[in-house]
């Protein structure tokens, strides 16, 4: 079925919203939104790699193969905004985006992921995971306070105040934005000024007991399913960056290179991994060398008082 015809299919048999009336955040446009459009100028830069891991069109049923729609290129780059410059993850693929520069916490949101969905209401969520090292990766928590007594049919729809923290929370050309300031602190692991990947899973919105998702709070989660088609599953458009670190020796994320992260250095100079004062960040020599010395600090010296783009005094 032509992705255009299946438009106009969704948008006259799409029945009622599932549940009404949430808490969250309204559709991109009204009152109190957290949507950001694609063509927002706070947006710095966009995604330049990625690793995808396509699932199941149903994935009750294997033998109907994998989700085939689109490239990986086309969640590369700006957002299109449209239904076609997307790929499709399939029920709980996985993309996993890199940057030429790492992500970094600063004041507000940080970033935002893009889908296409062809409305308000016709909505297909992901949960959202970053990782500062490609392996270790940590969730956004997020709550889906959608109905859970009948199944979502493949056409219904969803209300947007009742998820939180989901991609795919807006319709095509509006982002759904993530502050990494939520995650600081959840791990050692994690160096919210310095996030390399995001990784984006399908939500299988089944909420059968063999297949069902669950967000932070244990609800189950219910969104349209099955989606049977090679379209089948999250549609990932795109990831924009606003706020990355282009700054090495900020290290405390303010945006800009002072004393503050001279006292951090201090700290740890002359530290390796394993010591009680070690500091990773601290380790920007090119390349690192696992400890902290001389060569760290003439990199620091060398970006003394320098800002991020996004620094305000």
């Amino acid at each position: 079925m032509r992705r255009k015809a299946l438009l106009l299919l969704v948008l006259a048999v799409s029945s009622s919203v599932v549940s009404a009336g949430g808490p969250y955040a309204p559709p991109a446009g009204q009152p109190g939104s957290t949507a950001i459009h694609m063509n927002d100028p706070n947006f710095v830069s966009w995604a330049a790699g990625i690793t995808l891991e396509r699932g199941y069109v149903d994935i009750s049923d294997p033998l109907k193969g994998y989700a085939s729609y689109g490239s990986d290129a086309n969640a590369l780059g700006p957002a299109d905004g449209d239904s076609n410059g997307v790929v499709s993850l399939g029920d709980g693929g996985v993309a996993v985006l890199t940057f030429a520069n790492p992500i970094a916490d600063g004041p507000g949101y940080d970033f935002a992921v893009f889908e296409n969905a062809f409305s308000d209401t016709f909505l297909e969520i992901g949960f959202v995971e970053v990782s500062s090292d490609g392996n270790n990766f940590f969730r956004f928590d997020s709550v889906s306070l959608t109905q859970t007594n009948t199944q979502a049919g493949t056409f219904d729809s969803l209300d947007t105040t009742n998820l939180h923290n989901f991609a795919g929370k807006y319709r095509q050309g509006y982002g759904t934005p993530f502050d990494l300031g939520e995650l600081e602190n959840v791990n050692p692991l994690l160096n919210v000024n310095r996030v390399t990947h995001v990784r984006i899973i399908d939500v299988t919105g089944c909420i059968e007991v063999s297949y069902r998702s669950y967000d932070s709070q244990g609800h189950k989660i219910n969104d349209p399913w099955p989606t049977p088609f090679s379209t089948g599953g999250f549609d990932l458009d795109a990831v924009g960056v606003i706020h990355e670190k282009t700054v090495s020796a900020d290290f405390n994320g303010d945006g800009i290179v002072n004393f503050s992260d001279y006292s951090i250095f201090a700290a740890a100079y002359l530290s390796e991994p394993g010591d009680g004062n070690w500091d990773q960040r601290c380790d920007i020599s090119e390349p690192a060398d696992n400890v902290i010395d001389m060569l760290d600090f003439a990199r620091l010296v060398d970006e003394w008082l320098i800002t991020e783009q996004w620094y305000v005094q």
